[in-house]
């Protein structure tokens, strides 16, 4: 058993992503029950539902669970790109008969702040993570205080580095191949994000503490291939958004479970900060990667109403269709029979 596993208390390191959007804490409860470490996102939650989830996910279980925070920089705004941004929507909005103007501007999504941290520490959870760095040494101060396990995402052998020197507990390394957003937060430069299987090793060789391997797992021979590769444990998400217990919607169920789930690519179009999609219309007509698009988060305000009048359509032509380059795992069953499958890779 390696250290972070004694720690843990667990024989086994197999954690589910926190997939914001896309799950709450009845897949988290169900990945712990049967023998795993399930993860709650709490990027899109108000603080009331933070409040009400963190209750459940710590009456429901005595094992390990996670709790995941964006800890980004809001941006400044910047009226002539939003204004930019809306030109490049306004065909949409005319094809859907939908009024550009009435569009309010809006943040989608709020950092780990000392009022989010008010509202975790009498839960004291067993790991806390973070994706885009790290949050001010003030507050990580407060989740160390705490005797959490502190785990956040590195995309490149300099942010393994970076957090190591900051104390946390082990680095999950994000290869290219993860669906949703990167973690990238020393660089923008898309050319440094390289494959799970290429990055793995390279950390492996370069810090101290455990690593945790993310991207393109989807079975129990993906986990024995990050295992010898070094990994202490692997994190797996795709493989979970069909499951039973996943709130992902019907659109983008089907989109995962067809072929389309071949094509994916990194995207800007719904955040503003580059995302492992499916592609769709949208990625096609205007490039995966627009410059028009507002800093994350802010450009998910404008997209929001094509996306929502779409998939009352049944389309997800201007959905955000999360997935890793490896949905072969993605199929629809309880979360319970998904972890004990993966289980068998350690």
């Amino acid at each position: 058993m390696n250290s972070l596993a004694q720690r843990l208390n667990v024989d086994r390191l197999l954690l589910q992503a926190p997939m914001a959007g896309s799950q709450g804490s009845a897949l988290a409860l169900a990945v712990c029950q049967a023998g795993g470490i399930g993860a709650l996102p709490a990027a899109l939650l108000t603080p009331e539902a933070l409040v009400q989830e963190l209750t459940t996910l710590s009456q429901g279980t005595s094992r390990p669970w996670n709790v995941n925070f964006f800890c980004h920089t809001p941006p400044t705004p910047d009226t002539a790109r939003e204004a930019r941004w809306r030109e490049v929507l306004a065909p949409f909005y005319a094809e859907a008969g939908l009024d550009i103007a009435a569009v309010p501007a809006g943040a989608g999504r709020v950092p780990f702040s000392h009022a989010v941290a008010d509202l975790v520490e009498p839960f004291r959870p067993p790991i806390v993570s973070f994706h885009f760095g790290l949050p001010a040494p003030d507050l990580l101060a407060r989740v160390k205080g705490w005797g959490s396990v502190l785990l956040s995402s590195a995309t490149t052998v300099d942010e393994a580095l970076w957090l190591e020197a900051q104390g946390v507990d082990a680095v999950i390394a994000q290869g290219s191949e993860a669906g949703g957003h990167r973690g990238m937060f020393l660089t923008n430069d898309l050319t440094t994000q390289v494959g799970t299987f290429a990055l793995l090793p390279q950390i492996v060789a370069t810090v101290q503490v455990p690593v945790i391997a993310a991207g393109g797992i989807a079975d129990a021979a993906g986990v024995r291939a990050a295992l010898a590769l070094g990994a202490a444990g692997v994190q797996v998400g795709t493989a979970y958004l069909c499951s039973d217990e996943a709130l992902t919607s019907p659109i983008h169920r089907a989109a995962l479970q067809s072929e389309t789930a071949r094509h994916t690519a990194l995207t800007t179009l719904f955040s503003g900060r580059p995302a492992r999609g499916i592609v769709n219309r949208v990625m096609r007509e205007l490039g995966p990667l627009s410059p028009a698009a507002p800093a994350f988060p802010t450009a998910t305000a404008a997209i929001a109403p094509l996306r929502a009048h779409f998939e009352k359509q049944g389309s997800g032509d201007f959905s955000p269709l999360w997935s890793g380059q490896n949905a072969s795992g993605c199929r629809s069953a309880p979360a319970a029979e998904i972890t004990r499958d993966l289980l068998k890779g350690f």
